[in-house]
């Protein structure tokens, strides 16, 4: 009972889920339940997990490589299309109003 099977040369067990792909999908579940939340009640749970986001992109690249990285990254952005492109919007605004203020300060 003890003995396990052969297996062929250059073949690999299947494993469990790496703690990392988990969490990714718990983070995925989570953004999804917070999307079904009204606005005015999404802006609290989803800046907790953007700010997740980064760690968990970090922890998904240390035990997976770059493509599952790249991946990942593609999916944060998908979910999150119109919070980053509202900041980037507002940074940009910034940007051209301080660029503004440095020329009529000579």
């Amino acid at each position: 009972m003890g003995q396990q099977p052969a297996r062929a040369p250059g073949k690999r067990a299947l494993t469990a889920m790496s703690v990392a792909l988990v969490l990714g999908c718990l983070w995925v579940v989570a953004a999804s339940l917070v999307a079904l939340l009204p606005s005015r009640r999404q802006r609290l749970p989803a800046g907790l997990l953007v700010l997740l986001a980064p760690g968990l992109l970090a922890l998904l690249a240390l035990a997976h490589g770059i493509w599952v990285t790249l991946a990942s990254v593609a999916a944060v952005v998908s979910i999150f299309r119109r919070p980053l492109s509202g900041a980037a919007r507002r940074a940009e605004e910034a940007l051209r109003h301080d660029s503004v203020d440095a020329k009529g300060e000579t």
